[in-house]
């Protein structure tokens, strides 16, 4: 059971560490900017970022509460800006934008109880704090 949370904290982080690789293309940014993103060609890929160090300290469990609201941070923006599906029309394209909406709500959930409880045993916090 002790390796629970550490396969928790890296399944949880894996999404995380995908995502920057696309926000730094022209593509993403346009189709940022298009959903009414302000400044898109700065914060999309600022967002990558934050997404990336987010995830790599929850996954290594280094200030893993701080990444943890690195990913709070990036997901509520997007989640409310990116996927409106109460202003789509078309029911498929609703309906997917509903399933990310709430996929990014169920995300942000779990890292909102990883900077509350932080990273657990198997982690650096834990290591640094023990010794």
């Amino acid at each position: 059971m002790k390796y629970t949370l550490l396969i928790g904290r890296i399944l949880f982080s894996i999404m995380f560490l995908m995502t920057p690789m696309g926000l730094f293309s022209s593509g993403a940014i346009q189709y940022a900017a298009s959903a009414g993103v302000p400044l898109a060609s700065v914060l999309v890929p600022l967002s990558g970022i934050m997404a990336f160090i987010g995830a790599v300290s929850i996954i290594i469990g280094y200030k893993a509460k701080i990444g943890a609201w690195l990913i709070v941070l990036f997901l509520v923006p997007v989640t409310f800006m990116m996927h409106q599906f109460w202003s789509v029309s078309d029911p498929m394209s609703r309906q997917m934008e509903m399933t990310e909406f709430m996929k990014n709500l169920s995300m942000t959930g779990g890292a909102l109880l990883i900077a509350y409880w932080g990273a657990g045993p198997m982690s650096l916090d834990n290591k640094i704090r023990v010794n």
